[in-house]
């Protein structure tokens, strides 16, 4: 066994070597970490260490699903990914074959609008949705008074909130998406539409009997992985989107902006720590289970 692994070394060790900076930045900053875990399971004090202070077992876990906010904050966590992963999917994919239906004169145009926003921060596109949203200047309510209608305090008001959410998480993101979908479609063979034009196949027929399927591949890979992410928000879009305003809690706040809230006030380590770990795990768990039920439907599409 062993000599066979490296006779398989042997005749990929450019492979292996090339790989090796990425090999040993996952190793530093995602696998030696995991040695911390067990602050989750300690009362940590910085003048003991991490293996000097007092074990006490699942008590920080207690505390976050025995807190009153336990409960809104998984709900927000849960039903925003949710929403996420369906319409990025949805929009993306839409918006993938729309590009592979232009001229490429105007395809270079639109990948970039596309994907521009994807590589701006969440501090920046804060200061955007604040120039639409600031209650005096902010265009929204300059359009609302040009039409007589009263400005409206949106950092104040939660029932906004979840479109607000959305639509700025799909501007940023959905362009990423859009581009790994529009890749797929480009590995297609076109003999399969040459083929489906003789036989007198319309456009959208295309799309339904070929593209699609042909893309269900990637489609469910990248569904498993957003699955396998569903109990991590991310902490700069619900953070400094809504601006922190505590009127937006019961609409923006999430497990990550929770935690950190609670680890900034309290300073508990150990709780923060636990939270991480329950999060993990529970995405491990629903990484496993999506697999496990695409494999039922279809074993060619599922990750192993």
């Amino acid at each position: 066994m062993i000599k066979k692994e490296w006779r398989h070394f042997k005749r990929n060790r450019e492979l292996f070597i090339m790989s090796l900076p990425a090999i040993v930045y996952k190793l530093l900053l995602s696998y030696l970490p995991m040695l911390g875990l067990v602050i989750a399971f300690k009362q940590y004090r910085y003048d003991l260490g991490v293996f000097g202070s007092e074990w006490v077992g699942f008590k920080n876990f207690k505390f976050f699903f025995n807190s009153d906010t336990a409960l809104i904050v998984t709900r927000n966590t849960i039903l925003y990914n949710l929403a996420f992963i369906v319409l990025t999917i949805l929009i993306a994919l839409t918006l993938a074959i729309l590009l592979n239906e232009l001229s490429r004169k105007w395809i270079k145009v639109h990948q970039t609008v596309l994907f521009l926003p994807y590589f701006l921060s969440w501090v920046v596109v804060g200061y955007v949705v604040l120039a639409f949203l600031d209650h005096k200047n902010g265009f929204l309510n300059v359009i609302l008074g040009l039409f007589g209608q009263d400005a409206i305090k949106w950092y104040e008001q939660a029932k906004y909130w979840p479109v607000i959410i959305v639509i700025t998480q799909l501007w940023k993101s959905v362009g990423f998406s859009t581009l790994i979908y529009y890749a797929g479609m480009l590995s297609i063979d076109s003999s399969y539409y040459e083929a489906a034009k003789i036989d007198g196949a319309n456009r959208w027929q295309m799309i339904r009997k070929i593209t699609i399927p042909t893309l269900m591949p990637l489609i469910v890979i990248l569904f498993i992985i957003d699955v396998g992410k569903i109990f991590r928000a991310d902490f700069g879009l619900f953070y400094f989107i809504p601006n922190d305003s505590s009127f937006l809690y019961s609409t923006t706040d999430v497990i990550d902006t929770y935690v950190y809230r609670s680890l900034r006030v309290v300073g508990d380590i150990g709780m923060s720590t636990a939270i991480g770990l329950y999060q993990s795990v529970v995405g491990f768990i629903l990484v496993l289970l999506a697999n496990w039920v695409v494999k039922k439907i279809n074993s060619d599409n599922a990750l192993w």
